[in-house]
Order: C-alpha cells, then structure tokens, then sequence
C-alpha cells in the first residue's frame, strides 16, 4: 500500500476520535487529528506550527498540573510526563479565546515516533475538586450548590447526547404563608428538600437556586415525561408536611438542539 494512501487512512481513523491526537516523528508534529485543529482554531497543521510554535509552550504553568518547567535532564516533555504516576499526566491547555481545559495525557512510543493522546477532562476535574472540597452541597438546605451545577452543566447536556434525551426543569419557589422567606429557617430548608427528594429519582438534580427557591434537573425522553414529574410535586405540595408554605412550580424542557446555558437562561425567565 502507498504511503499517501496509509497516510489518509490514518488521518481518517484519528479525525473520527473527540480526543487530541498528535503524532510526533523525532520531536517534530508530523499529524494532528480534526479535534486538535477545533481547539486551537486552526484550518492545518501548517497554520498551527506558524501561530503556536513549540507544543510544549501550550502547556499553562500551573503548580497542580504538568508544563515545562517541570522538565529535568533535558528531556523531551513525553519522557518526563511518563516518568509521572498516570493519575499526575494531566495538563493545562488554553484555546484562543484563553478559556483553560485540562486534558488527561496518554503517550505511546514507537521507535522514534511518539502518539499523544489528550483526553478532555475539564468538567470531570472541576466536580472532582468540588467534592473534594465539599462544595457540591449547599449545607443551609443539603440540595445540590448552584455553583457546582454550573461547573458540571456542559457535562450534564453531554448525558443528555449520548442517552438521547431532553432536559426538564422545574422551577419551585416555596415561601412561608406569613409573608417571611424560608432561607431564615434552615430546619425549613432541610424539611423541604428531604420533602421534595421523596419523590425524585436518584439521578435527579435538587439545586439550591436561590434564597426561596429550588431546581429541579431532571432528564426525560419527552414532554408527556416531564408533565408527569410536575403533576408529582403538586400532590406532595398538597400533603400539607410542611405547614405554613405555599409553593409554587414552573415547568420548562429543552428545546431540540438548545444548548444548556440557553436553556437554564429560558428557565431564570
């Protein structure tokens, strides 16, 4: 087989991965695949060795994360990142516009060729870190803290992709019936959420939205679904556990092809 033609094969092997694929000969960039050229901006390989220079410039130099200056000896980045324990081969890449990715860095080495392989693990790190830290909850109500939602939102719609499903979201804002706001009373909180969550699923998402009010994220396969889960939370609300609250609830579902920031934009009205 000719060499341009196993050349072409590759190339259409490696543009078909969502990962960053680079390939090295000697040092030198010699293929990179269709998601590398997405996330630098870039039409070619030629267009990226003009604008970016050394590959290992691209690294950010973070303390918590693999760059160059953690080279010793001399080495090429690849062999230093292999010296790492696999769970430290993680490095920091910023796209044109300076929004920072982290990317889980796989490496093989075939004579004096080197296969780079960057898994995009940005969401996955950021909810990591958050639960480390205990910021995935918010401790007034135990729902889910609205800033850690916000971090693992893109990761929520890549579910929805993948399961081919929809986003519904419920809107509930409970307020105390003497005019007063339910954040002054975090046993009120607690007694809503344990409320709610009685009836939720296990993958559902109860967000800590605001002061008086709550998410409900949950996923469905059509709108009949998300019609069910609302007629659900109002027979509870009608049960009258918790006294002294009125509630109210506003249902909103994703539309086809709606990114996930557009839609939580519909849902704050």
């Amino acid at each position: 087989m000719r060499d341009d033609i196993c050349l072409a094969l590759i190339k259409r092997v490696v543009d078909s991965q969502k990962d960053l694929i680079i390939i090295f000969h000697n040092s030198e960039i010699v293929l990179v695949n269709r998601a590398f050229d997405n996330f630098f901006s870039v039409s070619s390989l030629e267009e990226y060795k003009t604008e970016f220079g050394l590959f290992v410039d691209n690294f950010v130099p973070h303390p918590h994360y693999f760059h160059k200056d953690k080279i010793k000896d001399g080495s090429s980045w690849f062999d230093a990142i292999l010296k790492l324990p696999e769970m430290e081969r993680v490095v920091s890449m910023m796209t044109p516009s300076y929004e920072p990715h982290a990317f889980s860095v796989h490496v093989d080495k075939i004579e004096e060729y080197v296969i780079g392989v960057f898994e995009n693990i940005t969401q996955t790190l950021i909810k990591r870190i958050m639960i480390e830290n205990n910021a995935n909850i918010d401790k007034e109500s135990g729902a889910y803290a609205k800033n850690y939602f916000l971090q693992v939102a893109q990761s929520y719609q890549d579910a929805v992709v993948f399961n081919e499903k929809i986003v519904s979201a419920i809107l509930i804002k409970a307020n105390k019936k003497d005019g007063s706001c339910v954040s002054s009373d975090g046993n009120i909180l607690k007694a809503l959420v344990s409320h709610f969550k009685s009836v939720i699923r296990q993958d559902d998402m109860l967000i800590r939205w605001s002061d008086n009010a709550f998410l409900l994220i949950y996923l469905v396969d059509n709108a009949k679904s998300a019609q069910m889960m609302l007629d659900k939370l109002h027979v509870i609300s009608k049960e009258d556990k918790i006294k002294g609250i009125d509630y109210f609830f506003t249902l909103t579902i994703q539309e086809k092809n709606e990114k996930i920031n557009a839609f939580l934009g519909r849902v704050e009205g």
